[in-house]
């Protein structure tokens, strides 16, 4: 690696299983102290998990009202997670962190936040793609109610300048969809991060368990090579409640590799020496989007949201 060579230390928090009786204190608190092994191990950017500070609550039937009392933020920072933030410029982090969002108007959304190494908001993305229902399901074990709790984002899918790197961010089920990384590499994305709670069961159909975890890292590791790009995925897994989520938080590579994975469903830092120039060489041979795209063949896209009529 020459001496110019530009480099991230990243790291990924994955989180344990949040319960329905921890406090917000006690969740920032285990933000924190990954944060500061983070750091001991020369990281630069820590990633936490999709909605990180609560349980994972669209499992539970009951009112937006009250959803919202409970479990949203309605400023950020706010008085719960302002020590956050006031660490990671102690530290000199930056961090990326998932949470409940209800805004001065009165709108609920799925948001994360990216934070520059100063404690300053430099990106929010609000979650596009949510997956559920909104029905009450009462033959399911548990719901995933995405969809009643929260407005679809309307903020698009961005690039930040975050410390002099180009920093993009999903969530969830974002992750699945090959538009979501296309359209932030379109921006000179060099670096996209996310959070994730998945369940281990599928309660829409019986998909076995291993496939969860599977289709999750194919999704991030083609998503990975395919953009030039490093990502980097942090879970909350483990049983919440009784509720069973996966883990494999991972680090991936530009080349589609996995650079780093958690072993563990509890609160684990993982690290990597990011290389950015890695991602550079992708995209300057085979993925050289101005030399080798054709979007003019690529406009239904944009122009069908399904299948559409069937061939002849």
């Amino acid at each position: 690696m020459s001496s110019n060579t530009r480099t991230l230390g990243l790291a990924v928090a994955q989180m344990g299983p949040v319960h329905l009786a921890d406090s917000r204190e006690a969740v920032v608190h285990r933000l924190m102290e990954m944060m500061r092994e983070a750091k001991s191990r020369g990281s630069e950017f820590v990633v936490y998990p999709e909605l990180a500070l609560t349980t994972f609550f669209p499992r539970y039937w009951m009112s937006e009202k009250e959803a919202q009392e409970r479990f949203f933020e309605v400023s950020m920072p706010g008085p719960a997670t302002q020590p956050l933030f006031d660490l990671a410029r102690e530290l000199q982090v930056g961090f990326y962190l998932g949470y409940a969002e209800l805004t001065p108007e009165g709108k609920p959304y799925n948001t994360a936040i990216i934070v520059d190494r100063t404690g300053r908001i430099t990106g929010k993305y609000r979650k596009i793609h949510l997956p559920g229902h909104s029905d009450h399901k009462t033959e399911a074990p548990f719901q995933h109610l995405e969809k009643k709790f929260f407005d679809v984002g309307d903020l698009g899918f961005r690039v930040f300048d975050t410390d002099n790197i180009h920093m993009g961010m999903c969530l969830c089920n974002d992750r699945r969809w090959p538009e979501t990384y296309r359209v932030m590499a379109l921006q000179s994305a060099e670096v996209v991060v996310l959070g994730y709670n998945t369940p281990s069961q599928n309660i829409h159909w019986n998909e076995p368990v291993h496939l969860r975890t599977t289709t999750h890292l194919i999704s991030l590791q083609a998503s990975a090579y395919q953009n030039g790009i490093w990502v980097a995925a942090a879970g909350k897994c483990g049983s919440e409640d009784g509720f069973h989520m996966i883990g494999s938080s991972v680090i991936v590579a530009p080349t589609g590799e996995i650079v780093a994975r958690a072993l563990t469903e509890e609160d684990e830092v993982i690290c990597v020496k990011a290389d950015l120039s890695l991602g550079e060489f992708f995209r300057e041979h085979v993925f050289n989007f101005a030399k080798h795209r054709r979007p003019e063949h690529y406009k239904l896209i944009t122009e069908r949201t399904g299948a559409g009529e069937a061939l002849a």
